[in-house]
């Protein structure tokens, strides 16, 4: 899948990840260069990269390109993993506690 591929790169994946926590607000290429300091030229290749991977929809509006994760795709790779995890058995969460400092 395109998609995993696209994301097996560090620079991707972390693009990725920011832009899925915006949500449908997306993210504008001088907001993700704030936020992870990558070159406007190399950010420019992987954000083409994910647009070609169909995980990024972009929006011009007015002189902006918003970048937005495709929620459908984002859907679909999430149940393909829960789907082929844990040997086909259900997944139980493991939970962690952790102990307050005081």
């Amino acid at each position: 899948m395109q998609a995993f591929l696209a994301l097996g790169q560090e620079s991707r994946l972390n693009i990725f990840c920011l832009i899925v926590q915006r949500g449908d607000h997306g993210l504008t290429p001088s907001q993700i260069i704030e936020k992870l300091g990558i070159p406007n030229a190399t950010l420019s290749f992987h954000l083409k990269e994910l647009v070609n991977a169909n995980l990024l929809l972009v929006e011009r509006q007015s002189r902006n390109l918003i970048y937005r994760p495709n929620a459908d795709l984002v859907q679909a790779l999430s149940d393909f993993l829960l789907e082929n995890c844990c040997d086909g058995a259900p997944c139980i969460p493991i939970k962690t506690s952790r102990k307050m400092k005081q």
